[in-house]
């Protein structure tokens, strides 16, 4: 079971997400872009805290490269993917509980 049922910062939900299929740093920066329209667009020294963090609670991990491969390709782990599930299932209460009350108006 994850750790914490602390809402993710979108940052993070996204480079959970974008790491489902080993990346390496420009490789997220470039589908966190992407998954958000734009809106989400993440700085190098942003992101490499930000998986610094990961890698230290367990979420993600590095792929082990030849000696000549410069680019580090990260990974998101079994407990990663539990706690980006259960972000995606937060996220999915708080739409329906908004429609339910707005009744689907924009």
């Amino acid at each position: 079971m994850p750790e914490s049922k602390n809402a993710l910062t979108e940052a993070v939900y996204y480079i959970l997400l974008a790491i489902v299929t080993p990346l390496h740093g420009y490789g997220i920066m470039q589908k966190t872009a992407e998954f958000s329209s734009g809106r989400v667009n993440l700085g190098a020294g942003t992101l490499y805290g930000a998986l610094s963090t990961l890698v230290q609670k367990g979420w993600i991990e590095m792929l082990v490269q030849g000696p000549e491969e410069r680019k580090k390709e990260y990974v998101i782990t079994a407990l990663g993917k539990a706690v980006l599930l259960q972000e995606i299932e937060r996220l999915e209460e708080l739409a329906a509980n908004g429609r339910s009350v707005m009744g689907g108006k924009r």
